[in-house]
C-alpha cells in the first residue's frame, strides 16, 4: 500500500512548483479529493499504488522531461476519473484537471498542458517534438515490461475492473488493445524507456496475445 502521506507531500510540491511564487490555497485539500478518488471501490489496477508507480516513474525520466512537475501533476490526474463501463475517463480527468488546478493557483498555461498530457494517455502515441507527453506515457505504459509475475498480477487486477464484461467480449477487447500497442513503432519514447523496457514490454504483450488466441477459455486480463 502506498504511504498517503508521502503521496501528499509528494503532490504538494509539484503544486507548489508548478504555480511558482504567487502561491495559491492550501494543496492538502486537492491531494485528499485525488487520493479520495484513487481509493475508490471499482479500482483495482488504477489505484493509489499505481499513482505511486508512475510518480516514481516519471521521477526515473525527468531528465527528458521539458517541465516534470507539470508531468507529475499529470500523472495525479490521469487516471482521476476511473468508471471501467465508461469510455470517457480520460476527458473527465482532463476537465477535473482544468478546474482543480485554476483554483489551485496554477497559471493558465501550465494547467492547460496538464489536461493536454491527461488526453494523450488516451492513445500513449506522444509526438517527437512533445517530451513531456513522451515521459508521461512511458511512466503509465512501464507496468507492461514487469517480469511475469508482475505483469500476470497486473493483468488480474484489470480483468477485476471488467468483472461485468463475459469473457468472451472481453477477451476480444483486450486483444484489439493489445494489437493497437504491438502495431505502435514505439511503445517507449524516452531513450531510457527504450532501452530498459521496450523488448520486455513486447514480449509480455505478444504472451498475452498468443494466450488469449490459442485459449478461448484461457485467463483473460484486461485494457
Amino acid at each position: 500500500m502506498a504511504d498517503l502521506d508521502i503521496l501528499r507531500a509528494r503532490f504538494a510540491r509539484a503544486l507548489e512548483a508548478a504555480r511558482g511564487p504567487a502561491g495559491g490555497p492550501d494543496p492538502a485539500p486537492y491531494a485528499d479529493n485525488l487520493l479520495t478518488r484513487w481509493q475508490e471501490p471499482q479500482r483495482h489496477y488504477h489505484t493509489v499504488a499505481h499513482l505511486a508507480a508512475v510518480l516514481d516513474r516519471v521521477d526515473v525520466l525527468e531528465e527528458y522531461a521539458r517541465d516534470p512537475d507539470v508531468v507529475r501533476l499529470a500523472a495525479w490526474f490521469h487516471d482521476a476519473v476511473y468508471l471501467p463501463d465508461r469510455s470517457e475517463n480520460e476527458e473527465r480527468s482532463a476537465r477535473l484537471a482544468e478546474r482543480a488546478l485554476a483554483e489551485a493557483g496554477v497559471p493558465a498555461a501550465k494547467t492547460a498542458e496538464v489536461a493536454r498530457l491527461v488526453r494523450l494517455t488516451v492513445g500513449h502515441d506522444p509526438a517527437d517534438d512533445d517530451p513531456d507527453g513522451q515521459v508521461l506515457c512511458d511512466a503509465d505504459l512501464a507496468i507492461l515490461a514487469s517480469p511475469p509475475s508482475r505483469y500476470a498480477a497486473y493483468t488480474a487486477a484489470v480483468r477485476e475492473e471488467y468483472h461485468f464484461v463475459p469473457n468472451d467480449a472481453f477477451r476480444a477487447g483486450r486483444a484489439a488493445v493489445l494489437r493497437q500497442l504491438l502495431g505502435l513503432p514505439r511503445l517507449f519514447r524516452t531513450p531510457y524507456g527504450a532501452a530498459e523496457w521496450e523488448a520486455t514490454a513486447r514480449y509480455n504483450l505478444r504472451s498475452e496475445l498468443e494466450l488469449l488466441e490459442d485459449s478461448p477459455s484461457g485467463p483473460p486480463s484486461a485494457p
